[in-house]
């Protein structure tokens, strides 16, 4: 494959494509079929918008899964709330140019998926990521059944 400068393709590889994670990471991915429907991924979008911190979450798709990313960290809420007789945070111009800042910077872990179980029926089962003591790990949440409902508990 020809290179415009030494290491450095020219075109992206037959079969792959470009993918960036929530986080930021570029990658060079295996172009496969998607299993999950783009209004599934909606589905859960619209869920997390209604959310008081919506903005503190991002959705993916891997394979069969949707996982919902929740932000690492602080937000200018809780900036405001530790530092709020700083003078610099009363203003609200001020807070939404840190809040940019802090989107910007923002590091994102995963605590929710939706895994595919049935494409035919189009279930899905719910797992959380677990913090408790020994257990570091994804947990059933729940039974199987529509994205929607599941989303929305």
């Amino acid at each position: 494959m020809p290179a415009t400068q030494e290491g450095s393709p020219d075109q992206i590889p037959e079969g792959y494509k470009i993918s960036e994670s929530v986080n930021g990471v570029v990658s060079l991915v295996k172009d496969r079929p998607q299993l999950i429907l783009p209004q599934e991924v909606v589905s859960v979008e619209t869920v997390l918008a209604r959310h008081p911190k919506g903005r503190d979450y991002r959705v993916a798709v891997q394979k069969n899964q949707i996982v919902v990313y929740e932000r690492l960290g602080p937000d200018i809420d809780a900036l405001s709330t530790i530092f709020g007789k700083i003078s610099a945070l009363q203003s609200d111009a001020m807070k939404m140019r840190l809040q940019e800042q802090l989107d910007k910077m923002a590091r994102f872990s995963p605590i929710l998926r939706f895994i595919l179980v049935d494409p035919e029926e189009r279930k899905f089962y719910a797992e959380r990521w677990s913090y408790m003591g020994d257990i570091n790990d994804w947990i059933d949440i729940g039974e199987s059944g529509k994205l929607e409902k599941l989303a929305r508990d």
